[in-house]
């Protein structure tokens, strides 16, 4: 998976989306690193700004906003190990608190949700960047959290937004970061350096101090989740509507979570290139940059004006061409779960050796891995046989309902000749990708061709170190 990004970001240019900004139209159009410090929470995308063309007055008057989250403490061992020293893998989450001004966006629902989940990875010679959204949709292991009021939750599965939901059950943002972290880390490999989240009042605030976005959705949009009433035809929205527009999902399009990420990227594309032609003045800067941190929330190590702007320059100084844009590989759960209609599941072996690529500091050729992902091998085609090499009474029988949790068919469960320290996927020749989806399943399981196994299924032995199924 290595060598250069090749080709634009997909996702976005709907019809649906913010309108873009075109040279004859006199607009300027973002760059890519502008678009990678919009996705930033706002917050580096007007620092990028600030940079060239504020005072340090504004960075010191405004280094008080920004709140700290003490999270090292909270996301607790069994953390992945950096592989690559001095990259930087930071996670980015668009906070749906339920609290204060926000209640107005789901009154009885979880008190925090995370609305938007990214991981931005910098290399360590600051030569490229590769982002990956992550689907809030995505079905995916939550492990044991602290609640923040006391308890822990168990590990399970479901989708990936529910980690920010059950940290944040004591009301804290440092509480639903860590379990959120821990569940990224669970599931990619990835060590994760630095968080940010910014919320909903913050993204308010920018818009209307921009004076709105203009969008030119093709038909009109009612979706009473989103509390969004817009007619078709291009208009400028702020307030409320602004917020509605890049939450809804179920009226527009295909009602995909996939499909609101585009419409996401698109509208703060357009946010980032209207900033940058209208705060020209300190006192434009000021306003927007008050309510861009404001509503930060950073880990210790980025709460400030400062670092923040170091991290920025960082990202101005990667040339356009070396930073990608993706989402990871996934498929419809439904696939593999016919009653799921609702979720996604991450496509191996696909994922993993995006997250590995990256683990280890290689560029990732997004061409190359939509090619990969072009056929994918779902879940529920993969027919295993669990053994049992633990010598512990009935864990074959737990780990086959796992795997049939996560979609797989399971054809047979007893107990492995001999024990086994690692778990390990044997295969006949004619299944060797298929023990690839099932292996990078199964974290630091091994797959090997077996030449005295039966054609068409796996053999999935269970060993002292299996840690649940991904």
């Amino acid at each position: 998976m290595g060598g250069q990004s090749k080709g634009r970001d997909r996702g976005a240019g709907t019809g649906h989306g913010a309108r873009r900004a075109a040279p004859r139209t006199g607009r300027t159009r973002l760059t890519r690193r502008g678009r990678i410090a919009a996705w930033s929470g706002g917050a580096l995308a007007v620092l990028l700004l600030g940079a060239t063309g504020a005072g340090g007055w504004v960075y010191q008057s405004l280094d008080g906003n920004i709140h700290a989250a003490d999270i090292d403490d909270r996301v607790g061992g069994g953390r992945p190990v950096n592989l690559s020293p001095g990259s930087k893998n930071i996670l980015v989450v668009g906070s749906d608190s339920r609290d204060g001004d926000n209640g107005a966006y789901g009154k009885g629902l979880t008190t925090m949700q995370s609305d938007t989940l990214m991981v931005m990875h910098l290399a360590a010679d600051r030569k490229w960047a590769t982002v990956v959204s992550l689907p809030r949709d995505s079905w995916v292991t939550i492990p044991s959290c602290d609640r923040g009021d006391g308890s822990r939750s168990d590990p399970h599965h479901f989708k990936i937004n529910e980690a920010f939901a059950i940290g944040g059950t004591g009301g804290e943002v440092a509480d639903a970061a860590a379990c959120t972290i821990r569940t990224v880390e669970r599931n990619t490999g990835l060590r994760v350096d630095h968080f940010m989240s910014v919320d909903f009042q913050g993204f308010k605030g920018m818009v209307n101090a921009l004076d709105g976005i203009e969008v030119c959705p093709r038909t009109p949009i009612h979706d009473q989740k989103a509390r969004l009433d817009l007619a078709a035809g291009c208009q400028t929205v702020r307030d409320e509507k602004a917020l509605g527009y890049v939450r809804t999902r179920y009226s527009i399009g295909d009602g995909s979570d996939l499909g609101r990420i585009g419409r996401q990227q698109e509208f703060m594309e357009a946010l980032a290139a209207k900033a940058q032609q209208k705060l020209t003045s300190p006192h434009a800067l000021y306003g927007f940059l008050d309510s861009a941190t404001k509503s930060l929330t950073t880990d210790k190590e980025l709460a400030g004006i400062k670092p923040l702007t170091g991290l920025a320059n960082e990202i101005k100084d990667i040339p356009g061409d070396r930073l990608t844009f993706l989402t990871v590989p996934n498929y419809a759960r439904q696939a593999d779960v016919p009653t799921d209609r609702a979720n996604v599941v991450w496509q191996y072996p696909q994922a993993a050796a995006l997250f590995a690529s990256l683990g280890k500091d290689r560029e990732v050729d997004k061409e190359e891995l939509e090619a990969d992902a072009g056929d994918p091998v779902y879940a529920h085609t993969v027919r295993v046989r669990v053994l049992n090499g633990t010598g512990v009474p009935g864990r074959a029988a737990a780990v086959a309902r796992e795997l049939r949790s996560a979609g797989f068919t399971v054809t047979e469960i007893g107990n492995a000749p001999g024990s086994a320290e690692r778990t390990t996927v044997g295969y006949p020749r004619d299944q060797a990708e298929p023990a690839r989806v099932l292996a990078t399943r199964v974290p630091d399981s091994t797959a090997r061709q077996d030449g005295t196994a039966a054609p068409g299924v796996v053999t999935l032995t269970v060993g002292r170190d299996f840690d649940g199924v991904r």
